[in-house]
């Protein structure tokens, strides 16, 4: 019920979703975000790809970041929406204390981006966006390694909204072991979670129908 009014409000009251996020990154920095830091480094240790840099991203890096996004084809990012594509929006999402931004280097070049959006109440979203030109290099499985086990290692649920009309997505975690379809939400999302062991099997097996 949280999670679902949590997405309406972004969607529909922007000044009313800034004062949450305000406040959710202040309570964030606080409590957590010295755990964070741990675990990160930790999971960042433990996860390699050949040839690629997985770390969070630096001030330094948002220039980068800004080309990548605007570098993909519109329908890449058709249901990419973790925050403004501007670069002042960039920014300010970089000073949210509760939103970590990651990326993916290949020697100097930024090609992939994903992040962990934290709620105080030990929930957290997660996303990812892979340039055009690097996708199929199991990027994907080494982001999606490193979003859920931090937020596991944390304590926290790891969570995301996926469109039914998001071929890609919606193909890609088909098979995928750790998805759970916690519930249908407005104009056909869906609201997963990403858990260790993800019973019932069925929830799979779910993803994959919509393909019959």
């Amino acid at each position: 019920m949280v999670e679902k009014s949590l997405i309406f409000i972004k969607h529909h009251f922007t000044f009313l979703w800034r004062l949450i996020e305000r406040a959710n990154s202040f309570i964030f920095l606080l409590l957590y975000s010295t755990t964070m830091e741990k675990v990160l480094s930790s999971v960042f240790s433990e996860t390699t790809l050949p040839q690629y840099t997985f770390r969070k991203l630096g001030l330094k890096d948002l220039n980068l970041l800004y080309d990548l996004i605007h570098e993909q084809r519109p329908a890449d990012i058709e249901y990419f929406h973790p925050h403004g594509f501007d670069l002042k929006s960039i920014r300010k999402q970089f000073s949210n204390s509760s939103f970590l931004m990651m990326g993916v280097f290949f020697r100097q070049k930024l090609v992939g981006y994903f992040f962990l959006r934290f709620f105080a109440n030990k929930k957290c979203f997660v996303g990812r966006l892979i340039d055009q030109h690097y996708r199929g290099k199991g990027i994907g499985r080494v982001m999606n390694n490193i979003m859920y086990e931090t937020s596991w290692r944390m304590g926290f649920r790891c969570l995301s909204t996926i469109s039914r009309q998001n071929i890609a997505v919606m193909r890609a975690h088909a098979n995928n072991p750790n998805i759970l379809v916690l519930k249908e939400l407005q104009n056909n999302y869906l609201l997963v979670e990403f858990v260790r062991d993800a019973e019932p099997k069925s929830s799979v097996e779910r993803m994959k129908h919509e393909f019959d």
